[in-house]
């Protein structure tokens, strides 16, 4: 194959981007238990078999969706204070796009009962931020865990009850409160 001859088929970006738009679109359409391999496949116009190809079951493709929502956050040379701030404001936003919270808390549920999917769910996803934190905020490992439990968990509770990302003033409490607690 020379440089310029792609492989046949949709290149694998699209392929990715494409699935992944579909899994939040159909979570937040129909709810994390409803949203079926089968139903996004169908909401793509891309094969089952492909999708399983790249992720072998719902818990792998909806982990790889929210490793591609949740960017690696990068720090600057930002307080304490400030770092924290933006993380929250960051996991507040990608939490409050549709679709987001209920991947998140679908496959949560999903983890209890499977430990596969939940190593997968702590290597993809939470470490990258675990890793951040702990260099930028220059916490030991447990601490930063609680920061991540506290923020994913206060998010994802308020839109499990009301429906509705948490509102700014409360986000400003949500920081506040950690940066008190963690001077």
């Amino acid at each position: 194959m020379t440089s310029s001859t792609r492989p046949p088929g949709r290149p694998r970006s699209s392929v990715e981007a494409e699935v992944f738009a579909a899994t939040l679109r159909t979570i937040h359409d129909l709810g994390y238990t409803r949203a079926t391999v089968e139903r996004i496949a169908a909401a793509t116009g891309i094969a089952k078999t492909t999708i399983y190809r790249r992720w072998p079951t719902k818990g792998a493709l909806v982990t790889a969706c929210l490793v591609d929502t949740f960017e690696p956050l990068s720090f600057g040379v930002d307080s304490r204070e400030e770092d924290i701030a933006a993380a929250v404001r960051y996991g507040a936003r990608q939490l409050a796009e549709p679709g987001v919270a209920a991947a998140f808390a679908g496959v949560f549920t999903d983890a209890i009962g499977d430990p596969g999917l939940r190593e997968l769910l702590t290597t993809q996803l939470q470490d990258p931020y675990r890793q951040a934190l702990m260099e930028s905020l220059g916490l030991p490992e447990q601490r930063v865990l609680f920061v991540i439990d506290v923020v994913i968990g206060t998010l994802l509770h308020r839109m499990g009850i009301t429906g509705e990302p948490m509102v700014s003033d409360d986000v400003d409490t949500l920081i506040a409160m950690l940066q008190h607690e963690l001077r």
